[in-house]
């Protein structure tokens, strides 16, 4: 018998089948070469901007104390904090983020510290602080506070952003955790909370 061939059509493959007296003889295959396609040099060149986020906390209260609490961040950077209150005894009043935006029922309601690591009170330079804890501001004998603080425990974005949150001023002084009182470790026994505002996002 005449040894018969078949073809098998493919851009890629072309298969010849073989058969013979003896039967099946394998299947021979030839494959065509595919030219490589040159890559593309047409790369974008990438520019990244930092991005710049501000905040701004407008603090009243139910006395005369009141003031603005303007904060910026660049990028991923530590947050700066532009702070003036008026209406203040002279003298060194506790300053803090406290967890809550909600003014419902006073400053009381805005909570306490704000604390996302549960640690205990402490000074701003300490390891062991709460997020929120700002230390004093140094009102004047005109009562003004007029002072700019920076901290990196406090973003504008993030799981721990502080927007949403409120900035307390309180009546006494903080003793940063070291003055032995039974709300050392909690308050820094800073006293009352003459006024407080809610931080919100403003245009860039």
């Amino acid at each position: 018998m005449a040894a018969t061939s078949m073809a098998l059509s493919s851009s890629l493959v072309t298969p010849t089948v073989a058969a013979s007296k003896s039967g099946f003889q394998g299947v021979a295959v030839r494959v065509s070469h595919v030219p490589m396609m040159a890559k593309s040099n047409n790369h974008r060149n990438l520019t990244i901007v930092a991005a710049t986020k501000k905040a701004v906390a407008v603090l009243k209260g139910t006395s005369n104390v009141e003031g603005v609490v303007n904060l910026i961040q660049e990028d991923d950077g530590p947050t700066t904090v532009n702070v003036k209150i008026t209406g203040l005894t002279p003298g060194k009043h506790g300053f803090h983020l406290h967890e809550f935006g909600d003014t419902t029922n006073g400053c009381i309601s805005t909570g306490p510290h704000f604390n996302p690591k549960g640690k205990t009170h402490g000074a701003p330079g300490d390891e062991i602080r709460h997020a929120g804890d700002l230390g004093n501001v140094v009102a004047g004998q005109d009562g003004v506070v007029e002072v700019t603080l920076t901290d990196d425990q406090i973003p504008l974005s993030g799981p721990t952003s502080v927007v949403g949150r409120a900035f307390v001023i309180h009546e006494l002084e903080d003793d940063l955790g070291k003055g032995g009182h039974e709300l050392s470790s909690t308050t820094g026994n800073a006293g009352g909370r003459l006024a407080c505002g809610v931080v919100g996002l403003t245009p860039n």
